[in-house]
């Protein structure tokens, strides 16, 4: 018999500044992060003010952790220490795999109308992957499938599997799954998850109850499930778009300081004085 999920807390995103001076809003962080394992941080850097992103994020090393940017509107130049190059445009996805180490530039500019919107996740890695080899992978819109249900209700599928359609991104460690959902007015929608899995939901147009819950919940909120293996939400008078994301615990220690993540503070601090000593890269192009 099928276990809903509850609410277990309920987050407003909070404004930051990053990068250059880039203007974003996030979901969760550093202090939160020991709820979401095997997820770090969520950003949500939509904007329809260029001077709000601009300045971008130059030229910074990552190791340990995967990036993973969803594109909704304009677009973000990238380039890396390793030779790949590149624009994640609108409806993209670019997920990037730090491992040993990559320096690397994020740059947004937007659409026509100065309109800028996306997403960054960071996925912790396991102990056994943080020193593997870096990679990327750009994933255009056209190879993200869109399902709609017969109720309306419409699924983009990054990462993860929805009946017999699979997502573009495979072979990671927490086993993720990346959903971005939108549903009709007045539709009640069940998605089922893998029991012991952290789950978490981010809304990002228009209002929803979850969880059997009264209260609806609008653009900017995170909804972190506890354990279960279904979540229901359902809409009243106008529909709701949220990204639905869920992966395996880790259940690992984390050493954490700003682009690094490893599992001890030796690690990090070997980190640190690799990048300072210029030996921080173990692959070049």
């Amino acid at each position: 018999m099928a276990a809903p999920r509850k609410i277990r807390n309920v987050f407003k995103s909070t404004p930051t500044i990053e990068g250059a001076g880039v203007y974003l809003k996030r979901a969760f962080g550093f202090t939160e992060a020991p709820l979401f394992d095997p997820f770090l941080l969520l950003d949500d850097f939509r904007s329809n003010n260029p001077a709000d992103y601009l300045k971008g994020f130059p030229w910074h090393p990552h190791r340990g952790i995967e990036t993973i940017t969803y594109m909704l509107d304009g677009n973000v130049k990238h380039g890396d220490s390793i030779g790949n190059q590149g624009v994640i445009s609108a409806g993209a996805v670019q997920w990037m795999t730090a491992g040993s180490g990559i320096i690397h530039q994020e740059m947004p500019f937007g659409n026509e109308h100065g309109k800028m919107g996306g997403f960054q996740l960071w996925a912790n890695l396991p102990a056994s992957q943080k020193m593997n080899q870096p990679r990327y992978r750009d994933i255009t819109p056209d190879r993200i499938p869109k399902i709609q249900l017969e109720n309306g209700v419409e699924i983009q599928i990054i990462c993860g599997t929805i009946g017999q359609t699979n997502g573009p991104v495979n072979d990671i460690a927490i086993d993720p799954n990346y959903l971005d959902i939108t549903i009709p007015p007045g539709i009640s929608y069940t998605h089922h998850l893998t029991t012991g899995y952290t789950a978490f939901a981010y809304i990002i147009a228009g209002q929803g109850v979850f969880c059997h819950q009264d209260e609806l919940y609008s653009n900017e909120t995170l909804i972190l499930f506890d354990d279960g293996d279904t979540v229901k939400v359902t809409t009243e008078d106008s529909p709701v778009r949220f990204l639905l994301i869920s992966g395996k615990p880790l259940n690992e220690p984390i050493a954490w300081q700003g682009p690094i993540v490893m599992n001890t503070q030796a690690e990090l601090s070997r980190a640190f004085r690799e990048y300072q000593n210029g030996t921080f890269l173990k692959q070049t192009r």
